[in-house]
């Protein structure tokens, strides 16, 4: 399984609609791609102007190619892009190792 992690940046006093936004396009959208296995979203108390989005993928390509390609990506894009204030970090991780 793939992680990937999207360290997102929003423009500041926008956090309650962005918070209906994101939820809005992780149900509508994402949690439908090929490969999606799950996700989390954290808020930052220090900065509340950013989150941390975790999805969990079978494959570096859902991600990168089913999805990223697709017009599913453009209705998630729709969904919360206005919101950014700066274009997202996205990284992804293989597991090295976890708690039990």
């Amino acid at each position: 399984m793939i992680l990937e992690l999207a360290d997102l940046r929003i423009h500041a006093g926008k956090q309650t609609e962005f918070d209906i936004a994101i939820e809005r396009g992780l149900h509508e959208v994402i949690q439908h791609a090929k490969g999606f296995r799950g996700f989390k979203v954290n808020k930052g108390i220090e900065s509340p102007d950013r989150y941390v989005l975790m999805i969990y993928w079978d494959t570096l390509e859902n991600h990168t190619v089913d999805f990223r390609e697709s017009p599913a990506f453009l209705a998630w894009r729709a969904i919360v892009g206005p919101y950014f204030a700066v274009p997202p970090v996205v990284e992804h991780f293989d597991l090295l190792a976890k708690s039990a």
